[in-house]
């Protein structure tokens, strides 16, 4: 059973910093895409990254790009979620998905999430 688990969330101030984790465990074999999503109160749940199995490649929602990025280490079996300039629009539930590489795009969500962190971007 794959297990996503975030970590790194919490209450930041507009115009801070925040890094994401997320850790994987569980995962038998093959090469998958981590990604990021989030949900904002009241609102749908947004792709905001992604990122293959290599690390070569990126993909980021329009709303982060040049603010927020993505990186794994598949040592760590982990990815992470840099978020730079934030403002309180990025206020949000951020989950950590991942699952198997059948091609971009990504923003549909892959086979498993986390349960998810909290970040509050005040303003």
């Amino acid at each position: 059973q794959v297990q996503l688990v975030e970590s790194g969330g919490g209450t930041v101030q507009a115009g801070g910093s925040m890094r994401l984790s997320c850790r994987e465990s569980g995962r038998t074999s093959g090469a998958y895409v981590m990604a990021w999503f989030r949900q904002a109160p009241g609102k749908d749940r947004e792709f905001v990254a992604a990122i293959t199995w290599s690390g070569l490649t990126t993909y980021y929602a329009d709303s982060v790009e040049g603010r927020f990025t993505i990186s794994r280490d598949k040592f760590e079996n982990s990815a992470y979620l840099q978020m730079d300039d934030l403002s309180p629009e990025d206020t949000a539930v951020y989950y950590c998905n991942a699952g198997s590489d059948l091609g971009p795009p990504y923003n549909a969500g892959l086979e498993y999430w986390g349960k998810g962190t909290l970040v509050t971007v005040s303003s």
